[in-house]
């Protein structure tokens, strides 16, 4: 049985005092026992989320880092400072990350083998665009994303990552795909990792990352192949974000 993750992106958004009452809502509630969350925040506030969600059962991750362990790489953070600093998760080719910072999928590949180094779950962030969709590419974009990566890890690695599917053309644009299309792309993904081995298309969690809201995250949720949620906007209130946690128990 795979537990549902459901984790939150705050991307380059958040304070300080967004990290404390974050702290105080989940604080004073009981999550579902059968459900992981993750809060992806930016890496000034790693150490502070990790104070103070420390009472509750979140953990924290970050959105992105280096391939290098260490270096004149100015600007960079490695996957063991984000160990250092409490991080569990890493976001590892974010649709953003790929366009706006050219990252390919030898970086991305590079950057899952380096967290997976440092003992980090990778989520690895795969989805295609408007255009790719719209031109019927969406699994050959997508499952080559996956196959970058997870044709270049062993057996034991392999199952350490979570992915995440993230249609670009849904993300920031109120646009959402349906629960049907969801899980059709989640279907194959998890049918193209059978080629490797079947328990490890059954056992990796597999995560819809477009615009899940808590008003639809439940329907989401309940399709077969979706084991959880990247929450983009809505993980910046923590009502909403709750709502979601709820949702998936």
């Amino acid at each position: 049985m795979r537990m549902p993750l459901i984790a939150g992106n705050w991307k380059m958004n958040g304070s300080l005092a967004l990290v404390e009452e974050f702290g105080r809502a989940f604080a004073g509630v009981s999550l579902p026992v059968n459900v992981e969350v993750a809060l992806m925040v930016p890496f000034p506030f790693l150490e502070a989320a990790g104070r103070a969600l420390g009472e509750t059962s979140v953990t924290v991750g970050a959105q992105t880092l280096s391939d290098q362990p260490s270096g004149a790489f100015t600007g960079e953070v490695s996957a063991a400072m984000l160990r250092d600093c409490g991080a569990r998760y890493v976001l590892v080719g974010h649709s953003e990350r790929r366009i706006l910072f050219g990252e390919d999928d030898a970086m991305v590949l590079a950057r899952v083998k380096a967290a997976l180094a440092e003992q980090l779950t990778p989520v690895l962030c795969v989805g295609e665009t408007l255009e790719e969709r719209e031109a019927e590419r969406t699994e050959s974009v997508v499952l080559g994303q996956v196959e970058a990566v997870f044709d270049a890890l062993d057996e034991a690695d392999r199952i350490r990552v979570v992915i995440a599917y993230e249609p670009v053309w849904a993300i920031g644009t109120g646009r959402t795909a349906s629960p049907e299309q969801a899980q059709a792309v989640h279907a194959a993904i998890r049918g193209y990792l059978s080629r490797y081995d079947d328990a490890l298309a059954g056992g990796v969690r597999l995560l819809y990352g477009g615009s899940m809201k808590a008003d639809n995250a439940a329907e989401l949720l309940s399709q077969p192949d979706i084991d959880g949620g990247l929450v983009g906007g809505a993980s910046l209130k923590a009502d909403d974000f709750l709502a979601i946690c709820q949702s998936a128990g």
